[in-house]
């Protein structure tokens, strides 16, 4: 069996916008869609009651601080008082009054009187006490205090929405993230071992890891907010042109420079973001390559070179983060720069205004206002563009998995048990002239032709490389053979429900993989229905009880992913027990006894034995000891099927078996 070892570099990504991927995202936000409008409802209220905070402060101020009045000269006679006076006026209401009537007699020479009102000029309010003052100006207090008791209003309602708002976008990416990870993971147990072959297993991990983690962010952190910044940014502008559309206008004069700022940002960090994606997942798979081999590392003395290779990853990606860093710092102050000549234009151009008394103060401190927050949604909508450059980098390649066929149907996480699957038996197996390359530069098998009936026991021996292994491989199928049929009970094997055919198979390799978690669930593995009694059964016939009993938590105890805690032979026992609990039809060992002491090597052989009675069984057998007990024997050399017959007819030959038999026995 042979692999692709070539360190894997990303496909070929599309340039710009991919729409379709925002597209291919719809499913996923779809079933959440209630939660998102009202998470976009709570939006809008956000964005009106900060709309409304500088416009009341507009009212504040012309209404209430430095109220405009309806003076009863023209405009013409306005613009000839030389002093460019501003006045108090006071109401006929306010004038009635018996305190306020006592301050214009006690003060005779500050307020003007004609027929229609009595006015002050602003420059002389502060002739008056402080008492005198209040008197005056109670209306524009009582206004003052209205307007406050309106601005904590917005501010709670501002605060409810808001908290509203981000729990429900975090619920809404909370269960995005949680169906897309499920969705990719369950995916990517169902390709092909090709495709595995050629994918370092950092980079799988990453997809699963760093790449959900950013779309995550997409979902709460962009979505949402960028249509904020939107709902702001046009609020903003409608406003503005409501206030003054000509000093708008000149407001709106550095747009063009923002979008060509903006359109050479995205040009720029999409790329960037791209490699940095590539240099993550190199540095995920060194770094797991290094853990899995850190026995052999440490044994060759390989640290300082392995760290060498590491640190120029790791060099690579502080360049590629350091060039992001760069594109943005420079960004970012082009926009700050950008709204400070805006806020420049509207004092030059709105304080003439003022001053003319074409336009109030309190529109030209909205206006201010107004402009600082015009800037802040196109900074935050680059901000966000940047979040949203690297989650479309994530995304790609979350679906660049997603897009790889698998190759068959594969066993579902809800498969049934093996008796429940198919009541029909397996009642031969039939290779006709099958070839399979792993790639295309070589061929492992070369034209395998073979029948295997019912309950026969059959054994593949030959040297390493011969292609034992890959045979076992197309037969549990794993991998398609090049051309040629595999045919199950007369019918081609391709046709076959892979959960059903599966099912009735159990493979004991002669490296068996555990998972983490407890001896007892690596053993239910083989058939999570076992019964307390089928598993005492099982424990005695695969000789595990043994060792078993002398651990602390017996079949509770705990060990490491690929069972690291135990022993070599302790690990096959337990391969052997879980191949037991799963009573298959078709039993198939990889040399299942190589690593075992020769005591327990002869009390397995024995419960082998028990186990292959009346089953279909097939034995990669590395020792030709083992092939002796088999019905009939298949010898491959180099991929092709060379020799086949009992041990005694083989031997007679004297052809390759009986060379390898020679070997051994020296």
């Amino acid at each position: 069996m042979t692999f692709d070892y070539q360190y894997f570099e990303e496909e070929h990504l599309s340039q710009g916008y991919d729409w379709k991927i925002l597209s291919r995202l719809w499913p996923y936000v779809r079933p959440y869609l209630l939660v998102l409008i009202g998470s976009l409802f709570c939006v809008g209220i956000i964005t009106f009651s900060e709309l409304a905070l500088p416009y009341m402060t507009k009212i504040a101020i012309d209404s209430y601080i430095i109220p405009q009045t309806k003076n009863e000269q023209s405009l013409k006679d306005i613009h000839q008082e030389s002093s460019q006076k501003r006045y108090l006026s006071l109401t006929s209401d306010q004038t009635a009054k018996p305190a306020i009537e006592a301050i214009i007699k006690k003060h005779p020479d500050i307020f003007e009187q004609n027929k229609e009102h009595i006015r002050i000029s602003y420059s002389l309010l502060d002739q008056l006490t402080e008492k005198e003052l209040r008197l005056l100006r109670s209306k524009d207090i009582s206004g003052i205090n209205k307007i406050v008791l309106i601005f904590l209003v917005i501010i709670v309602v501002n605060f409810g929405t808001q908290f509203g708002q981000k729990l429900m976008m975090e619920y809404m990416g909370q269960n995005i993230i949680h169906d897309l990870r499920m969705h990719l993971f369950d995916h990517t147990q169902s390709l092909s071992l090709t495709f595995f072959n050629r994918q370092p297993l950092g980079r799988l991990v990453t997809r699963l890891t760093n790449d959900i983690q950013n779309m995550y962010e997409f979902f709460t952190n962009f979505l949402t907010f960028f249509i904020k910044d939107i709902f702001m940014f046009l609020g903003i502008t409608i406003v503005l042109l409501s206030l003054n559309w000509q000093l708008a206008l000149i407001t709106f004069s550095v747009l063009p420079l923002m979008v060509l700022a903006s359109k050479v940002f995205a040009q720029k960090s999409r790329e960037i973001y791209r490699q940095l994606r590539v240099k993550l997942a190199e540095i995920n798979s060194k770094f797991s390559e290094t853990i899995s081999g850190i026995r052999i590392i440490q044994l060759f003395q390989q640290e300082d070179n392995n760290y060498s290779r590491f640190s120029r990853l790791n060099q690579q990606n502080y360049l590629a983060g350091m060039h992001q860093i760069r594109i943005l710092a420079l960004f970012m102050p082009v926009v700050e720069a950008l709204g400070f000549v805006s806020i420049g234009l509207v004092i030059y151009f709105g304080g003439s205004r003022v001053l003319g008394q074409t336009l109030s103060i309190g529109a030209l401190v909205a206006f201010i206002s107004y402009i600082r927050m015009f800037f802040r949604p196109v900074r935050d909508m680059a901000e966000k563009f940047n979040l949203m450059q690297n989650a479309m980098a994530s995304a790609e390649r979350i679906f660049q998995i997603m897009d790889t066929k698998p190759r068959n149907q594969l066993p579902s996480s809800h498969s049934l048990h093996p008796k429940q699957a198919n009541k029909s038996s397996i009642r031969s197996l039939t290779f006709s002239q099958v070839y399979f390359s792993y790639d295309q530069n070589r061929s492992v098998l070369k034209d395998i032709s073979f029948n295997l009936n019912q309950f026969e026991h059959i054994a593949i021996v030959g040297p390493t490389g011969s292609g034992k292994t890959s045979l076992i491989h197309l037969i549990l199928g794993f991998y398609p053979p090049m051309s040629g049929k595999i045919l199950i009970n007369n019918q081609n094997l391709q046709s076959w429900d892979l959960n059903h055919l599966r099912a009735r198979f159990a493979l004991v390799m002669q490296d068996p993989f555990l998972f983490s978690g407890t001896i007892y669930q690596n053993i239910l593995q083989g058939n999570p229905c076992l019964t307390e009694k089928q598993l005492s059964t099982v424990l005695k016939l695969s000789h595990c009880s043994t060792f078993v009993n002398r651990l602390p938590q017996g079949l509770n105890t705990k060990i490491g992913e690929g069972g690291v805690s135990l022993s070599t032979g302790q690990k096959q026992l337990i391969g052997i027990a879980r191949a037991f609990a799963r009573d298959p039809e078709v039993l198939i060992l990889d040399e299942a006894t190589s690593a075992i002491d020769s005591e327990t090597e002869y009390h397995i052989q024995d419960a082998l034995k028990d186990l292959m009675h009346h089953r279909t069984s097939i034995t990669i057998a590395h020792r030709l000891t083992t092939a002796k007990m088999a019905d009939r024997i298949l010898v491959l050399h180099k991929g092709n099927l060379v020799e086949r017959g009992s041990h005694k007819e083989l031997m007679a030959e004297k052809g390759l078996y009986f060379k390898l038999t020679q070997m051994q026995n020296v």
